[in-house]
């Protein structure tokens, strides 16, 4: 399928299902997939909290779903769901489960069928580019999808003006991922030069960005480069985790545009005092000046998340570990 065929496909497939939301009563939405896939809903689930005077949202791991059963599942209900190429068995389970407790159930795939599709009542089929590297299409990435799903809802079911400013404002995001790369590289190649014989690298974030310090941290860190890592609520930082912070300790700080930055501003000031080794990353540095002035904390984090994986690129090649390698992962049973 040629570039422009995919946006028009994944415009279409979307299209398709807000249309559907149309026919149907929903006040609950469930976002449900595992690891990275399931970092990528923490965005959607902060908007319909801050936006839906009539909808809920939560996110769970996709083997919790089934097992925890929530008693609200039910025929108003939607199930979003993700998995990059279609085949993680517990997702599709998720999928099976929810369509039989009568669910509208959405899944978001790279690939254009897998087990996970023939589950769903729709799929969406996402643009991606590996780490670091340019998408052709950033408007119809996973996280850029989530969002028209969400926001898409909220225009239909309560008259949310979001959504048309997402879809503007989207249009617009090549030209700020491609300005925070150019921006980026030198520092994320000093940055990998001087971490890459750390064991340990803790990421931090509050609201609409923890699930980029999740990703980064269970995902790039640990799976990908077998560094310890854990990722840090900003507003959990004092009530734990911030004992085991000295000079030696890197940190990695993400700062958004969302309402929950005194948080991460807090959290800023003590890493400042305490530590030394610290990377803070903030959206503020970066040119937005082409989005929606209300879209801005939004998508923040989907700058922030292609900004880390600049960096992680980077560290890759300074610990001469690829971010392919694995150990278990599609090696062994589990």
């Amino acid at each position: 399928m040629s570039v422009a065929n995919v946006l028009t496909h994944a415009q279409d497939q979307v299209s398709r299902i807000i249309e559907a939301y149309k026919e149907r009563t929903i006040n609950r939405v469930f976002l449900v997939a595992c690891g990275g896939s399931s970092a990528l809903m923490y965005p959607s689930k902060y908007f319909i909290d801050r936006e839906s005077t009539t909808i809920t949202a939560e996110v769970y791991n996709s083997n919790e779903f089934i097992y925890r059963n929530p008693s609200t599942l039910g025929a108003d209900s939607l199930v979003i769901l993700c998995s990059h190429k279609g085949k993680t068995p517990e997702t599709t389970e998720a999928a099976k489960f929810a369509k039989n407790k009568g669910a509208l159930t959405i899944s978001l795939m790279y690939v254009a069928t897998a087990p996970l599709g023939d589950e769903s009542d729709f799929i969406v089929n996402y643009s991606w580019a590996p780490p670091g590297q340019l998408d052709p299409h950033p408007e119809i990435a996973n996280y850029a999808i989530l969002y028209r799903l969400t926001m898409g809802l909220l225009a239909v079911k309560e008259g949310n003006k979001k959504y048309e400013k997402l879809l503007n404002s989207l249009n617009s995001f090549g030209t700020v991922l491609e300005k925070a790369k150019e921006q980026s590289i030198n520092n994320a190649q000093a940055y990998a030069q001087a971490n890459k014989d750390e064991n340990v690298i803790y990421t931090m974030a509050s609201g609409v960005n923890y699930g980029i310090a999740y990703s980064f941290a269970i995902c790039i860190l640990m799976e990908m480069q077998w560094k310890h890592s854990h990722a840090i609520h900003a507003g959990e930082f004092f009530h734990g985790p911030f004992e085991i912070l000295d000079k030696d300790v890197p940190f990695i700080l993400l700062m958004g545009l969302d309402e929950t930055r005194p948080m991460e501003e807090r959290a800023l000031k003590f890493l400042k005092e305490h530590g030394e080794k610290l990377l803070i990353l903030d959206a503020k540095d970066f040119d937005m000046s082409v989005i929606d002035e209300e879209m801005r904390g939004y998508l923040a984090p989907l700058l922030l998340n292609f900004v880390l994986r600049v960096y992680a690129v980077e560290l890759a090649a300074a610990t001469g570990h690829p971010l392919e390698t694995r150990r278990y992962m599609f090696k062994v049973p589990y």
